[in-house]
């Protein structure tokens, strides 16, 4: 997700803008394949009291995941995740066995399954063996991309079935976009709290959205930050925009400028340009940080270089001011 924030005004602006832009995406949820994303910001170096370190992170894609062709959105926020990274933690580590009582949410599959008509003719045993050892994420992506809704609702409701974290989340995607042949709200968020508990950091990120937006109808920022939590820890920029977000503005959790900083820096390292820039103007004002306008203008610098134009003419206007004082010592 690419964040833009408002100059004029200071930050509230700016966090609260952040606040809109994922409105927005959540209301139009993309399920996405898996393949296709797009670089477009370069992750920064991190800093510290000894200035930025050479060290640099990966760069990453311009909306946090990979995009369909068919996804018009400009600011989508959650979609299918790449298969081979989407199911691990940030530092790796195997997604966890489900539990057995994770494993079974009633409904789920047999709702999936209730909606596609058998064959006609066709033995059981030979609709068993089609309908599970064929079924793969590319098998059921392929399905939803070509529209057979209820022919993805059936394979993702067998991947989720079987384990897949990302079987859970495709089809609490179709839930919430209306796609399902019944839909169903409250067994979305249930397919989302399961893949949460597989691993799927995506599905943590979801999951504040879904609290934060009041879907099932009435908001809970608190437990929205929660979630939001889970997955800024677990590596989502995006979820780490949130919740600096909530901090700044004290949403969901108390406010907390420093604590803002933190999360806004965290982003800032992994590639989003809004957070590049509002870490920079904390260092510039000495909100949440101690004031220093060297690291504000490498911030600066930072969003320039991935696109932002007011950045630009931040670091213009900062070389002035820091080449003032240096003559009047």
């Amino acid at each position: 997700m690419t964040v833009r924030f408002s100059r004029d005004g200071g930050g509230w602006r700016a966090a609260w803008h952040g606040r809109v832009t994922r409105a927005a995406a959540m209301a139009g949820i993309a399920v996405m394949a898996a393949t296709g994303a797009t670089t477009t910001a370069t992750a920064a170096p991190k800093d510290g009291p000894n200035g930025p370190s050479p060290s640099t992170a990966s760069a990453r894609s311009s909306s946090g995941s990979s995009t369909s062709s068919a996804v018009a959105a400009t600011d989508v926020v959650v979609g299918i995740a790449d298969a081979a990274s989407a199911t691990t933690q940030a530092d790796d580590r195997p997604v966890p066995p489900a539990s057995a009582s994770a494993a079974s949410i009633p409904s789920a599959a047999s709702a999936a399954e209730a909606a596609s008509a058998p064959t006609p003719g066709a033995s059981a045993a030979a609709r068993a063996s089609k309908g599970t050892s064929a079924i793969t994420l590319e098998t059921a992506l392929a399905a939803y991309e070509q529209r057979r809704w209820r022919q993805a609702e059936r394979q993702f409701g067998e991947l989720a079935a079987r384990g897949e974290a990302l079987g859970d989340y495709n089809l609490a995607m179709m839930h919430l976009r209306r796609e399902a042949a019944r839909p169903d709200l409250a067994l979305a968020q249930q397919l989302l709290k399961r893949a949460a508990s597989r691993g799927l950091v995506r599905a943590e990120l979801s999951l504040g959205q879904f609290y934060e937006e009041g879907v099932l109808g009435r908001k809970d920022l608190v437990q929205a930050h929660t979630w939001y939590l889970k997955a800024a820890e677990h590596g989502s920029v995006d979820a780490q925009v949130a919740v600096g977000t909530a901090f700044y503005l004290g949403r969901g959790a108390p406010p907390d400028m420093a604590q803002a900083a933190r999360w806004y820096r965290e982003a800032a390292n992994g590639g989003d340009v809004g957070a590049q820039y509002l870490i920079a103007s904390m260092y510039e004002t000495g909100l949440g940080v101690g004031k220093d306008l060297r690291l504000a203008s490498y911030w600066y610098a930072a969003a320039a270089s991935n696109g932002d134009v007011a950045a630009k003419a931040k670091v213009k206007a900062l070389a002035e001011t820091m080449s003032s004082e240096a003559a009047a010592i």
